[in-house]
């Protein structure tokens, strides 16, 4: 039985070491701010901090530019569809299509925001590992049932895919073979509604079982957290960053 992936997690850099409860707050804090933010400098000042944070992590730059990959691709249609929407000064123009200044802004402003945002939080929260993230959340007065779905989640996302993969081995041993017809499209209705009906059977029995060995709603852990000095550090620099993002904001014009 394979686990879930974390390679972002295992590492002794001065940001792995560091309070998990400080660095899910101080990711939070970062994402609000450059998700609000509306201007070219606060943008590129919290890009570059999220760069330094990343170099301070020492991750894999090829398994972090994986990553901000798949935004990327996702950015792209952005490139191809709100320059020439958006409404604005002109600055270029084939046959009925117009590209716009404001537009060309705004979508720059949207890939260089996503871009800090996804590294900030690669840095942050992807150097905790799973069962420590819920841990850390549920330390914060996060909702308990949050903290449980994220980590039953974790525990059974990879038991529900293997036994997709099951049914799957099954249907291929009984000669099925998918073609764009309606006996496949039907066959994988009933894949998908069998995987759903064993997904709720395995989630009623381990509920069960819970109950019988005196679950009463609360995960009960033999790790615990305590703020260290670098903590406090890490906690006043960032927050004197977060001051910095927030007066470039009010400084400069937003973007028109």
């Amino acid at each position: 039985m394979s686990a879930i992936q974390e390679p972002f997690s295992e590492g002794q850099s001065l940001v792995h070491r560091l309070d998990p409860r400080g660095k899910i707050g101080v990711a939070a804090l970062f994402a609000v701010l450059l998700a609000t933010a509306n201007n070219y400098a606060t943008i590129l000042t919290g890009l570059a901090l999220s760069l330094v944070c990343l170099a301070l992590a020492g991750l894999p730059l090829r398994k972090v530019a994986a990553r901000l990959l798949v935004v990327n691709s996702f950015i792209f249609f952005l490139w191809l569809v709100l320059p020439l929407t958006y409404p604005g000064d002109v600055v270029w123009e084939l046959g009925p299509l117009s590209a716009s200044r404001q537009g060309l802004l705004f979508t720059g402003l949207i890939t260089l925001k996503s871009n800090a945002i996804i590294i900030i939080l690669i840095t942050l929260v992807a150097t905790v590992p799973v069962i420590t993230l819920g841990q850390a959340l549920q330390n914060l007065r996060l909702p308990d049932k949050l903290c449980h779905l994220l980590l039953f989640t974790y525990r059974y996302l990879y038991v529900f895919e293997e036994e997709f993969h099951r049914l799957l081995q099954a249907l291929k041993i009984r000669g099925f073979q998918p073609r764009t017809n309606l006996h496949t499209y039907r066959t994988y209705a009933y894949l998908a509604a069998m995987l759903l009906v064993r997904s709720y059977d395995r989630a009623d029995n381990v509920y069960r079982a819970m109950l019988c060995r005196g679950f009463n709603g609360t995960f009960y852990s033999l790790k615990t957290f305590s703020w260290q000095r670098q903590d406090h550090s890490f906690l006043a620099a960032s927050l004197l960053a977060a001051a910095a993002l927030g007066y470039l904001e009010w400084l400069q014009p937003s973007l028109g």
